[in-house]
């Protein structure tokens, strides 16, 4: 079989230090190209990197090494890469691509520009991410950049074929390329890499110099040698970083600076809220930046990650489980309880990453959050006025409920903000939203069609309005009622049908009173929330797969514990019974101003209905799973008046017909909703889930009574709802795997 071709017939590496050896070592080794030459300043060095067979040839001098080379890869300290490019120019190839792997980025192009007149076509900056405390060629390692992550700055000018060549080089290494501007790259390693560094070396130098440096240094514990480990990094190549990377460093310095005294000033005035407030948002930030490595970050588009869901036919659903708490009233918990007076603590919390990203976002607001631990979150409230501008956009994941509330929270406070999102809630209209607050008197810019990102101006006075909603809807509703609690006047919100009312409910218990008038909820501005205690009940829109899953499957018997039974979110039960479900609701109770249940649920025949348009809104988010359970009923299943179906993280009409046909079953699209025929078979075959957890996770209800194996792709978001579903499922005796993610 004939090997494929070397990326590259010569590769010229100009300093043989430990990331020019290992580059060496690593391209010699993967094959990369015909021949690697080296050249270095130091001759030692140069012949043993023949000697170890770092490098196949050693040059004389720098022109040698570089005429002829269609790659010449400058790995020397930053500020000796003015002389050495001076010196290549007369010598370098027109088709030869130039690059470098140093730390600054703005350093190098400037020395491009001043000694080419110009940034060529055919240089690429690049920059790897990867070090180790040894120095020098014997520390050359070919595996140096494996699972570590190479940055490269191309211009606008760049050839991209260059930048194609030389990022299928890095990759060949086993490094992930990254992309991004000079300056943004500048900026970001002064941040991560430079200031860490030079806080090592500071602190080691300050201790060292102590009278008792040596008993400082014996009884150090581990974290002090892992964090100052980067202080025995070489001290020229980082005297050479900070003086090129000046400007960017500097800034990050200043910032660090100003952070640093506050915490001074906080210990000297025993300000402890000051303190929690800065450890719980660091402590917060350390573990999504573990997740982010684990490729499990809850504030980070999930668009690049692929979970597929592999399914097998039948079964049957039995045993006695919770779901997780419910998503809105987790998110409302966190929202009330920052804005109250005293402390909240919050049981049965939803870790999923949609709430996850509400509670962050708290948190870069200033606000002081304990946890979550197993669904324990203790939350520092700060009053209605407490907040502070937070120092970046607030990202709110896949969390339409979350944008939506934020709007309203948001449009009276003194400062600016901006709220985006990930890739399929950046589709998604906030005119509806952003209209009526306007009309109070906000200041908000959305993109085109109205869609994410918002950016709110601060500091604006609003008014309380009437609004006449034209469509039903709980999240216009409830952001309407939270700018209400900042407004001038009385705020009014009438809905042309019942939706869930989890906010006024809410805003009971933290104190704040909500008049009612049949559709009408109203709140008067400048009132105050007082803490209190929340049990968040079990999800009912998540027990919703289980109850259709062992209404569906032969020989089924499944309790779910704790679901909520808020009247405007029982849609689901109310439909599932007309279409014949057996469940039985069991200890019904109150907690916390939300009404829960037990609910056992056995197989049973379902039939066929014309679905009441009054339980529409009621169970607006499980449709999805209701068509299955149409599907597998016998007769004709009509849904009308459901078109804010359209507009959820997917069109859930048209993706839940595409899925049932590719599986063969046959339905019918209207504009407002579907006409399913019962008693299909449900075959085999690949689903797209459209990113959509809801639909995903709908697709896993249907293999309980397809005929074939079912694969369901786009599965990362059901994380967004539901941690642990697939375990959960399992458990249950659905046959589920995943496949992907973490």
């Amino acid at each position: 079989m004939a090997q494929p071709s070397p990326l590259f017939r010569r590769v010229a590496v100009i300093g043989l230090g430990l990331i020019g050896g290992s580059l060496a070592s690593a391209i010699r080794a993967h094959g990369l190209a015909q021949t690697v030459v080296g050249y270095d300043a130091r001759a030692d060095e140069l012949a043993l990197g023949v000697a170890l067979g770092v490098i196949d040839q050693a040059a004389d001098s720098l022109a040698q090494a570089v005429r002829g080379s269609d790659l010449v890869m400058l790995a020397v300290p930053v500020r000796a890469a003015r002389s050495v490019l001076a010196e290549i120019r007369p010598v370098l190839g027109e088709d030869a691509i130039l690059s470098d792997v140093g730390s600054t980025k703005a350093s190098f192009v400037a020395d491009v520009e001043s000694v080419f007149g110009e940034l060529p076509p055919r240089v690429v900056p690049g920059h790897p991410i990867a070090g180790s405390e040894r120095s020098g060629i014997r520390a050359a390692n070919p595996e140096l950049f494996a699972r570590h992550k190479v940055i490269l700055t191309p211009a606008d000018n760049t050839d991209p074929e260059a930048v194609g060549r030389l990022t299928a080089l890095w990759e060949a290494c086993g490094a992930t390329v990254l992309t991004m501007s000079v300056a943004y790259h500048d900026e970001v390693l002064a941040a991560t890499s430079h200031l860490p560094h030079l806080i090592a070396f500071s602190l080691v130098d300050t201790l060292a110099g102590e009278n008792e440096n040596m008993d400082i240094f014996r009884y150090a514990a581990g974290g002090f040698r892992d964090f100052t480990r980067i202080a025995a990094s070489d001290p020229v190549m980082w005297h050479d970083i900070f003086l090129s990377n000046r400007d960017a460093v500097l800034r990050v310095i200043d910032h660090f600076t100003r952070d640093l005294g506050q915490l001074r000033a906080a210990i000297a005035a025993g300000d402890g809220a000051t303190l929690l407030r800065v450890f719980s948002r660091a402590k917060a930030a350390r573990d999504h930046f573990s997740k982010m490595l684990s490729g499990q970050a809850f504030v980070t588009d999930n668009s690049n990650t692929q979970v597929t869901f592999h399914l097998q036919p039948g079964g049957s659903v039995r045993g006695d489980i919770r779901v997780p708490g419910d998503k809105s009233i987790s998110h409302r918990s966190i929202m009330l309880g920052a804005l109250a007076e005293g402390i909240t603590e919050v049981k049965g919390f939803l870790e999923g990453e949609d709430s996850l990203a509400t509670l962050q976002a708290f948190r870069d607001m200033g606000v002081a959050i304990e946890g979550p631990d197993e669904g324990f979150v203790r939350i520092h409230g700060v009053g209605m006025h407490g907040l502070q501008a937070p120092r970046g956009p607030l990202y709110l994941g896949n969390s339409g409920t979350a944008m939506r509330l934020f709007a309203g929270l948001l449009a009276a406070q003194p400062f600016d903000s901006e709220l985006t999102g990930d890739a399929s809630l950046s589709r998604r209209p906030m005119g509806r939203v952003a209209e009526p607050l306007r009309a109070m008197g906000a200041v908000i810019d959305t993109a085109d069609g109205g869609r994410p990102p918002l950016r709110i101006r601060g500091g604006q006075s609003l008014t309380g309005i009437h609004y006449e909603m034209p469509v039903a809807s709980a999240q216009v509703k409830s952001c309407l009622l939270l700018a209400g609690l900042y407004a001038e006047g009385v705020t009014s919100v009438t809905e042309p049908a019942p939706t869930r009312d989890h906010t006024e409910r809410m805003l009971k218990g933290f104190g704040y009173h909500v008049h009612r008038n049949g559709a009408t909820a109203s709140v008067t501005g400048g009132g105050k929330l007082t803490a209190c205690a929340i049990d968040v009940p079990a999800d009912i829109s998540s027990a919703a797969f289980f109850l259709v899953a062992a209404s569906i499957a032969p020989d089924s018997d499944l309790v779910l514990r704790h679901v909520g039974m808020n009247p405007t979110r029982v849609g689901v039960i109310n439909i599932l019974r007309r279409m014949g479900a057996d469940i039985e609701v069991l200890a019904q109770r109150e907690i916390g101003g939300e009404p829960v249940a037990d609910l056992r649920v056995r197989s049973a025949e379902l039939r066929g209905i014309d679905i009441p348009e009054d339980q529409v809104p009621l169970a607006i988010d499980e449709f999805p799973v209701l068509f299955i359970a149409a599907t597998c009923a016998t007769g004709r299943t009509v849904l009308r008046g459901a078109e804010e179906l359209r507009v959820k993280e997917s069109d859930r009409i048209q993706v839940m017909a595409d899925g049932l046909a590719a599986l063969g079953v046959a339905t019918t699209v209207t504009p407002d909703g579907i006409i399913i025929e019962g008693g299909q078979e449900i075959g085999g075959g690949t689903v797209d889930s459209h990113g959509d957890h809801r639909i995903a996770m709908s697709f896993a209800v249907a293999s309980l009574r397809a005929t074939a194996p079912i694969v369901v792709t786009d599965c990362a978001n059901v994380a967004t709802s539901f941690p642990g579903f697939v375990d959960l499922a399992r458990s249950t005796g659905i046959q589920i795997r995943a496949e992907g993610g973490e």
